[in-house]
């Protein structure tokens, strides 16, 4: 049986009965909440051990009695940062629809803290709110006919997109109105300096009509866009997995 972790013991309420030792002076759930409001307001790169230890009174040893590394503590700040997946599908509601509402509550938490993006994770979930996100994903996808590994495989593509989504709209300063002074709100100026017609024929043309619009709304216009092309595949493998049921009931 695989060793589980000090930081999941904590996390889970599955500590060993009589453990020796003294007993945390903290919870988890503090520590991760000192290390969220770390990175929320001075970034990710604030991050130590040292720094979250201060932050709840700590010597940076003591810190090691719950997380034994910076990827364990990394982990316990997503965590925090998702919080739980409190959502509810209403009755009859379709999948598509319970599952844009999972990827956008989802996104919502990122921007939220938009550093956790940016988390390198050692492994694949483990944590509370994150093992209770993927069982709200999978709620919203149990009335079609893909399988186990189905489910799973297209939460973790919209997932993924929507993570990047998220990253990238950040990256490029598009999380709210553009100051037209800045690189931002210059760009349709530099790109028509910089795209010669001659040589990028298609870029001068599809340039100024998908970047006039209102860039107050990029996040929620891409994120519809995006994830209308990643649900409309989706239903093309629902179809794809209904078909085949009816041929696979046919020849009995």
């Amino acid at each position: 049986m695989a060793h589980l972790p000090r930081y999941l013991q904590l996390l889970w309420g599955r500590e060993p009965e009589g453990r020796r030792g003294p007993k945390p002076g903290r919870s988890i759930a503090e520590i991760g909440a000192a290390a969220v409001a770390i990175a929320d307001a001075e970034g990710l790169d604030a991050i130590s051990m040292k720094s979250v230890a201060n932050a709840v009174g700590f010597t940076t040893m003591s810190l090691y009695r719950y997380v034994d590394s910076k990827d364990e503590l990394s982990a316990v700040m997503v965590d925090v940062a998702y919080g739980p997946a409190d959502l509810s599908y209403a009755p009859g509601q379709g999948w598509r629809e319970r599952i844009t509402r999972w990827a956008r509550e989802i996104s919502a938490r990122r921007m939220a803290h938009p550093w956790t993006t940016e988390v390198r994770l050692a492994s694949p979930p483990l944590t509370p709110n994150t093992i209770g996100w993927m069982e709200s994903g999978l709620e919203a996808l149990e009335d079609t006919p893909l399988t186990s590994q189905q489910r799973l495989s297209t939460l973790l593509a919209v997932d993924g997109w929507g993570q990047n989504h998220v990253r990238q709209t950040v990256q490029m300063g598009l999380t709210g109105p553009v100051d037209p002074d800045s690189p931002q709100g210059a760009y349709l100026e530099l790109v028509g300096e910089l795209v010669d017609a001659a040589a990028f024929p298609r870029l001068a043309t599809a340039g100024p009509e998908a970047l006039g619009d209102d860039d107050d709304a990029f996040f929620d216009e891409e994120f519809d866009h995006g994830l209308g092309l990643l649900l409309d595949g989706i239903e093309a493998l629902i179809a794809r997995s209904n078909s085949e049921r009816v041929k696979g009931s046919g020849r009995h």
